[in-house]
């Protein structure tokens, strides 16, 4: 194993690997697939289903090394409690959070849109952080389950990444992790605000954190064995 990974702005330093974790932000079918959510509001989903099999790869190698793995999913209350009536407005489409859409209630826990795709389905023993908000640490257990583990270092992935990736890194830069971002193993319905999103993390010396592509972050855990 490398004790880092090769990454942008410079080198992130990898401690040992059990203080490492593999953080999936919303991989979930109402963002990914045909009928669910982004599809509704008009989005290409086939830009985010790109990712998947990058995200497996590295799903799997954690996976095989023994590693910390976090999935988290958007998801509000079925009485909608947890959801703030300016959230629900917003956007004023023909479907919003709570209406019932092709694969169930948009966004409302349980639903078999809220599903994560199949290909990523947690296995027991990893973490999963339902969310009512954009950022993972935003009224949930993220904070306490990382601590409990001794977590320093997160890998970042899923979608989108303007939005609720980018706001896991930076909720997660503000409590002192080092994050980086993997660049293809996310991905927005805009790719200019993908490319954005990279361009501010990365700036000032990495002034949110470092981004990689997968390929370098699977070469620096090779030979890696069980934390």
């Amino acid at each position: 194993m490398a004790d880092e990974i090769a990454a942008q702005p410079y080198a992130y330093p990898l401690p040992p690997l059990k203080q490492v974790a593999l953080v999936i932000i919303d991989m979930q079918r109402d963002f990914l697939e045909p009928g669910g959510f982004g599809e509704v509001l008009g989005n290409d989903v086939s830009r985010l289903q790109a990712i998947v099999p990058t995200v497996a790869k590295l799903l799997a190698r954690f996976r095989a090394l023994g590693l910390t793995v976090v999935h988290t999913l958007e998801c509000h209350r079925p009485d909608l409690s947890d959801c703030p009536p300016s959230k629900r407005n917003r956007g004023k489409g023909a479907l919003t959070i709570g209406d019932r859409g092709p694969m169930g209630r948009i966004l409302i826990a349980g639903e078999p849109g809220n599903g994560i795709i199949p290909a990523l389905t947690p296995q027991p023993g990893e973490v999963i952080i339902p969310k009512p908000g954009k950022g993972a640490f935003y009224h949930t257990d993220l904070t306490a389950e990382l601590q409990k583990r001794g977590i320093t270092h997160l890998l970042i992935t899923g979608v989108t990444t303007e939005v609720c990736v980018q706001t896991t890194m930076r909720e997660a830069n503000d409590r002192g992790y080092e994050c980086l971002l993997v660049s293809d193993a996310t991905a927005s319905y805009f790719p200019e605000f993908h490319a954005a999103t990279l361009a501010m993390i990365t700036a000032q010396g990495g002034i949110v954190g470092w981004t990689a592509a997968c390929e370098d972050v699977l070469a620096a855990l090779e030979g890696g064995g069980e934390a």
